[in-house]
C-alpha cells in the first residue's frame, strides 16, 4: 500500500466532496441577499418568501460545507506534513488568514442572519445578509490565492532548508491567483443559478407558487448568463497564462505531443499515453490550438515528447477533464441565452423547463473536473516546479491512511446522504405560505 497515492486519494476525496457545498455557498448567499434587499426596499412580502426559503437551502448547505471543510485543513498536519514543514511559512499565512479572518467573519453573520429578524431593521438584517455574502466569498479568495502560489510560486524564498515568505504582495498580486478568483468564483455563481433555476423549474412544471418561482428563475437567469458568459472568459485568459507557466499542462489538456508551429486542437481524440500519440483524431483544426494558447496562429506550441516523462502529468484524465469542463461551460451559455429569449413565457415552455430541471447536477460536474484539472495536470508537483508530491507526504504507514480513508468515505456518504435528503426534501416542499411567512 502506497502511503502517497492513498494519501492523494484521501485529500481528492475530501476535497471533492467538500466543494459539491462550498459554490453552492457561494453563490447562492449573493442571490439570498439580492432578494433580501428588494424585500427592505419594496416590502413586497414575495420577496420576503424567497429570502426564506432559498435561504433555508443556503443554510442547511452552509452547514455541511462547514462540516466537512474543517478536515481538510487538519490533513496538512497529518497526511501532508512535509509538505507543510517545507513550505508552511508561506501556505500557512494564507490559510490562517481565511481561517481566523473570513471564515470567523462569515459564521459570526450567520448567526446574526438567522436569530436577528425580530431584532434589527429590515435594511440592517439585508446588510447582514450581503456581510455573510461578502466574507463568504472573501474566505475562498483566500483559498484560491494558496492554490494560486502552489501552481505557480512567487514572493519566496529558500532559506534553512524550507521556502520563506518574502514578498507577501507578490503572493496576493500573483496572476495565477487573481485569474483562478476570475474564473472560480464566477463558476460557483452558475452553479448557483441552476441549482435556483433547476428547483423553480421544478414547481413551474407542477403550476405551483407560479408567481413565486418565475420571480426566482429569471433573478437566477439573469444571475447565471452573466457569471457563464465571464467564465467563458476568463478561462481563454486562464488557458493562456497556463501555457506561460505550465506547459505540460496545456499539453496535456490537449493530447498535444510535438512541438510544432500551427498547432492543431482535434476535435475528437483518444490519447494513447504509451505509445506518445493519439490513438484516434477526428476533425483537427490546424492553428487553432496555438492562436488559443499564445492569440497567434503561427505560434509553436511545446508537445509532450519534448517534456521528461517525470514531469508529465497523467495526460487522458488531464485531457478529459479539460474537454468535459469546457463542454459543459459552452452548454451553459446556451442554456441561459436560450432562456432569456423565454423569460417572459417560462410556464408554457415546458421542455426548456425539463432540460432545466435535469441540468441541476452538470454545474458540480463542470467545478469538479474543473478541480481535477486544475490538480491533476499539475502533477507530479504538488508546488510547481518547486516541490513534488512524492516529496510531501508524511512518514506514515500506508495501512494508516487507509483506515481514515474508508473512515472517511464512511462519514462523508452518511454526510451526504442526510445532506441530499434535507435539501431535496425542502426544496420539493416548497416556500411556506404567505401568510405563514413571518418576521421570526
Amino acid at each position: 500500500m502506497d502511503p502517497v497515492f492513498l494519501s492523494r486519494l484521501q485529500f481528492a476525496t475530501a476535497t471533492m466532496f467538500h466543494f459539491l457545498f462550498v459554490p453552492l455557498t457561494l453563490g447562492l448567499s449573493v442571490m439570498v441577499a439580492v432578494m433580501e434587499t428588494r424585500y427592505a426596499r419594496t416590502g413586497d412580502e414575495t420577496y420576503l418568501r424567497m429570502t426564506k426559503f432559498w435561504g433555508k437551502l443556503f443554510l442547511i448547505n452552509f452547514a455541511l460545507g462547514v462540516v466537512t471543510g474543517i478536515t481538510l485543513e487538519f490533513q496538512f498536519g497529518t497526511n501532508w506534513s512535509r509538505y507543510s514543514a517545507y513550505v508552511g511559512d508561506v501556505f500557512g499565512s494564507l490559510l490562517a488568514i481565511e481561517a481566523s479572518v473570513a471564515f470567523f467573519l462569515e459564521s459570526t453573520f450567520i448567526g446574526i442572519w438567522i436569530f436577528g429578524w425580530k431584532k434589527l431593521s429590515r435594511k440592517a438584517h439585508a446588510t447582514v445578509m450581503w456581510l455573510v455574502a461578502g466574507a463568504g466569498n472573501i474566505s475562498a479568495i483566500w483559498i484560491l490565492l494558496a492554490n494560486g502560489w502552489m501552481q505557480h510560486p512567487v514572493g519566496y524564498t529558500i532559506r534553512n532548508g524550507r521556502a520563506e515568505l518574502t514578498d507577501f504582495l507578490a503572493v496576493v498580486t500573483n496572476k495565477f491567483g487573481i485569474i483562478e478568483i476570475f474564473h472560480t468564483i464566477p463558476s460557483a455563481f452558475v452553479l448557483a443559478s441552476f441549482f435556483v433555476m433547476g428547483i423553480s423549474a421544478y414547481h413551474l412544471l407542477k403550476r405551483q407558487h407560479i408567481e413565486f418561482f418565475t420571480r426566482s428563475f429569471r433573478l437566477a437567469l439573469a444571475f447565471g448568463l452573466v457569471s457563464s458568459i465571464v467564465v467563458g472568459v476568463t478561462g481563454d485568459m486562464h488557458a493562456v497564462h497556463v501555457t506561460q507557466t505550465q506547459p505540460a499542462k496545456l499539453a496535456a489538456m490537449e493530447s498535444h505531443w510535438e512541438t510544432t508551429t500551427r498547432a492543431p486542437i482535434h476535435m475528437f481524440a483518444i490519447p494513447d499515453e504509451k505509445n506518445e500519440r493519439n490513438l484516434i483524431e477526428i476533425y483537427s483544426i490546424p492553428g487553432l490550438l496555438s492562436l488559443l494558447a499564445h492569440h497567434d496562429i503561427e505560434a509553436q506550441v511545446t508537445g509532450l515528447k519534448d517534456i521528461p516523462e517525470d514531469e508529465r502529468p497523467p495526460v487522458l484524465l488531464t485531457f478529459l477533464s479539460f474537454r468535459t469542463m469546457v463542454g459543459l461551460g459552452t452548454l451553459f451559455i446556451l442554456l441561459t441565452v436560450a432562456g432569456w429569449f423565454l423569460r417572459k413565457n417560462l410556464v408554457d415552455s415546458r421542455g426548456y423547463l425539463t432540460v432545466m430541471l435535469w441540468s441541476i447536477p452538470l454545474p458540480y460536474l463542470a467545478i469538479e473536473f474543473g478541480w481535477l484539472l486544475a490538480e491533476v495536470g499539475r502533477q507530479p508537483w504538488i508546488v510547481y516546479g518547486l516541490m513534488r508530491t512524492s516529496e510531501a507526504a508524511s512518514p506514515v504507514a500506508g495501512y494508516q491512511v487507509l483506515v481514515s480513508l474508508i473512515a472517511f468515505i464512511l462519514v462523508y456518504g452518511l454526510l451526504g446522504a442526510v445532506g441530499a435528503y434535507l435539501i431535496v426534501t425542502n426544496a420539493r416542499k416548497g416556500p411556506a405560505p404567505a401568510e405563514q411567512t413571518t418576521i421570526a
